[in-house]
């Protein structure tokens, strides 16, 4: 009895000095990473973060700890670089250290590591380089694809015409037409604009996109271990990730069917083609379900964002009237009303350019950034961020850094220009991120976005209901994105 009891104690005093010896390793580890609030068990800071207005609330502790510090968001171990200079020498002068991908619950619910946009560095390396080459081959960055936007322009131009001046939420108006862009890439086709499909494909991903910037959003990325499991709009937002999926996945059964290996039409007979190459070799990433979802990527990004940004712009341009004047005196004077807009007028076009960068420099789509993961022990500064270790590279803070603008938080086109009102470039304008995975999709964004505005404000004037004064221009939700507040307008013909 008493040699059973002495052992139990031993035992009980060896677990003891492991368990010891394991907290004293972890806090001396923690002890390089950069200063914090501390955390308590499993809730981690969340009683000094405000759901409703994370990015506020962690430029607070920003102006407490640094441009460099740690926060707990629930269990999760967070070192956040607020300001240009900190994303810039981690994104782009330790690039490699930074090219991992950190956590965006939501949408891991569905990716699971796999596709190009939540993948570790590995795996979205061989992705990346096989998405850039595939979308010149189909024409991006060359007159192909600018032909492609002037076209469904025109299209978007019909569509407003047809609503008489009457007051309408832009909101599907946008997102189809952005939307066709990138489906006639990854698709082979566009969507007829009352296409019942193409509509519930566009409100599942507004929706999935808008749950990842509210409140509850913000809070299942803290606790969603528990969260995936429980009744609440995270469920809404994974039945429309689903949809979406499910969807692509359609379309790729129907281009497997009718594949022709020596004529691709398309992003995903592409993918086929390649997944065909390399079917012998067990370690290749072109497998159908990168395929599945490296489509769903770009489907969703090549939508939302630009989409949004753009239903954001004409809120702004409404509320300064003086800056939509200037523009269109701009769009009369260089391009005229007789022949479309083409993606080179834009060298003529100082103020409009400053505009679109203003517009985007203050819609701050994605003001968080996609979290990094560092991908292997990193010294910064003057910390040590074991492997593994989650970023959060805050793109916001870069948008906003007051070193770089003079207003920081109003809509101020001259950010962009100089004293001699020629267009000028600035270090911190990085809404696509920066480094190895900036977004792949920039170039065509930018010829969107351009191409875009200034077809719609060579063809309109747009009135509000509210007079400028009035018009509420702040955000309605700020977590993963930006989101603008519902409005109505009327696009009036010039």
């Amino acid at each position: 009895m008493l040699a059973s009891g002495l052992l139990l104690a031993a035992l009980l005093a060896c677990l003891t000095v492991m368990i010891l010896l394991s907290v004293w390793r972890q806090r001396k580890l923690w002890g390089k990473l950069p200063p914090g609030p501390t955390p308590l068990p499993f809730i981690g800071n969340y009683l000094q973060l405000n759901t409703e207005q994370m990015y506020d609330s962690l430029m607070k502790i920003r102006d407490r700890y640094g441009p460099v510090f740690t926060i707990h968001l629930g269990p999760r171990r967070i070192v956040v670089l607020c300001g240009q200079e900190a994303v810039k020498e981690a994104l782009v002068d330790q690039a490699e250290d930074f090219s991992g991908r950190g956590e965006q619950a939501t949408f891991d619910w569905l990716f699971k590591g796999y596709g190009v946009a939540f993948s570790t560095w590995e795996r979205a390396r061989p992705l990346r380089r096989f998405a850039i080459s595939t979308l010149r081959d189909f024409g991006v960055g060359k007159r192909g694809i600018e032909e492609r936007i002037q076209e469904e322009a025109g299209f978007l131009i019909e569509a407003f015409r047809d609503t008489r001046g009457a007051f309408i939420d832009p909101t599907f108006f946008l997102s189809r037409t952005v939307s066709n862009v990138i489906s006639s890439i990854v698709f082979g086709d566009r969507f007829d604009y009352e296409d019942k499909e193409f509509l519930s494909l566009l409100r599942m991903m507004l929706g999935s996109f808008q749950f990842t910037a509210t409140p509850t959003g913000q809070l299942y990325e803290m606790f969603y271990s528990v969260m995936k499991h429980l009744p609440g709009p995270q469920q809404q937002a994974f039945k429309e990730l689903e949809g979406l999926r499910d969807f692509i996945a359609k379309k790729v059964e129907r281009n497997q069917r009718t594949l022709d290996p020596n004529s691709p039409r398309d992003f995903i007979d592409s993918f086929l083609i390649r997944m065909q190459e390399e079917k012998k070799d067990p370690k290749s990433e072109f497998h159908m379900k990168n395929l599945v979802l490296t489509t769903l990527n770009l489907f969703f990004a090549g939508t939302e964002t630009v989409s949004t940004t753009m239903r954001y712009g004409f809120l702004l341009l409404m509320k300064h009237p003086d800056v939509e004047a200037k523009v269109h005196e701009e769009i009369d004077r260089v391009i005229g009303r007789n022949r479309q807009p083409k993606f080179e007028d834009r060298a003529k076009m100082p103020y409009t350019e400053a505009v679109i960068h203003e517009i985007q420099r203050f819609t701050d789509m994605i003001p968080m950034g996609l979290a990094r993961r560092v991908t292997r022990d990193t010294k910064f500064r003057d910390f040590l961020l074991p492997k593994g270790t989650e970023v959060f590279p805050m793109l916001g803070s870069v948008l906003k850094d007051p070193k770089f603008f003079s207003k920081p938080r109003e809509f101020y086109p001259q950010h962009f220009l100089d004293e001699k009102g020629q267009f000028k470039k600035s270090d911190a304008f990085m809404p696509f991120s920066v480094g190895k995975r900036y977004c792949l999709g920039e170039g065509l964004a930018r010829m969107e976005l351009f191409l875009f505005f200034t077809t719609i404000m060579q063809n309109f004037r747009f009135r509000s209901q509210q007079a400028p004064q009035d018009i509420d221009v702040s955000p309605k939700h700020v977590g993963f994105a930006t989101i603008p507040r519902t409005y109505t307008m009327s696009f009036v013909p010039r």
